[in-house]
């Protein structure tokens, strides 16, 4: 992060915030953006972890009432207990797989000829997912049960691939095993709150050493224009998919895929 001026953060906080709950991989965006600026070393990725609790803060005011609403009812309210339950249940795949594989992954898949590989693979399973889907038989998070927390859970374990997106992964896995779009969309949401922070607090304590006061203030300025964007693109994902397929995001995810792979191999 040396000499990282506060526009430069101000945009990665950008590209973080717009593409984080979007099913086009914010890790595709952040790597071409931070490679264009010339922040490749490792306490930039920190930096990347870090501004994600921008992102997922935003979603925390977005849902606020609905959040409030369950931690006041957890211990009388049936329907609040249940939303808990399967937020867990749907957390711990990919929290154990990722405590697991972390160093593997990190070592072997963050490189861009897999991000363009996971772009592109993403994109087929969305077409396939679009076209061939199920009829949904569950059209509100109340209406999960466990066994479909669970399944959107192990679909969730697959964006700790480069490049897949996190909510990619929850949302066309949700289509698939029966949500409805606008279901699959909010619980990706939901599940976004415990994974980001678990991801952000692992990854920062981790690397804490790496950061000084300057990459603080970077990372403040980050954080803050990820909230923003992030919070806009919640609300634009929101109102699109009530008119839209994700088919769109399908080729958008083919032409990024080329990209990469055109811009890092030249």
């Amino acid at each position: 992060m040396a000499g990282m001026t506060w526009w430069e953060a101000a945009l990665l906080g950008l590209v973080e915030g717009a593409t984080e709950f979007l099913p086009i991989s914010s890790t595709g965006h952040l790597i071409i953006v931070q490679d264009l600026l010339g922040h490749t070393d490792e306490a930039s990725k920190v930096f990347n972890v870090a501004i994600q609790l921008g992102a997922i803060l935003a979603v925390c005011w977005y849902y606020r009432d609905r959040l409030f609403r369950v931690a006041r009812g957890v211990g009388h309210d049936p329907a609040a207990r249940r939303f808990l339950v399967n937020l867990c249940v749907a957390f711990l795949p990919a929290a154990v797989i990722g405590l697991l594989a972390h160093k593997a992954i990190k070592a072997h898949l963050f490189n861009p000829p897999m991000v363009a590989l996971a772009l592109a693979l993403g994109a087929v399973i969305i077409f396939v997912v679009e076209r061939w889907r199920p009829a949904p038989r569950i059209h509100s998070v109340d209406d999960m049960r466990i066994r479909d927390a669970l399944k959107v859970g192990f679909a969730q374990s697959l964006a700790l691939i480069p490049g897949t997106s996190r909510s990619g992964a929850t949302i066309i896995g949700g289509m698939a095993f029966g949500l409805s779009r606008q279901a699959a969309t909010e619980f990706s949401f939901f599940l976004a709150i415990p994974t980001m922070f678990a991801a952000v607090i692992y990854d920062v304590a981790k690397n804490w050493s790496m950061l000084n006061a300057d990459d603080l203030a970077a990372i403040a300025v980050g954080f803050a224009v990820a909230f923003v964007s992030a919070l806009a693109a919640v609300r634009f994902l929101l109102g699109f998919i009530a008119r839209h397929s994700f088919i769109g995001f399908a080729w958008y995810r083919l032409a990024l895929a080329c990209v990469v792979w055109v811009y890092f191999a030249v």
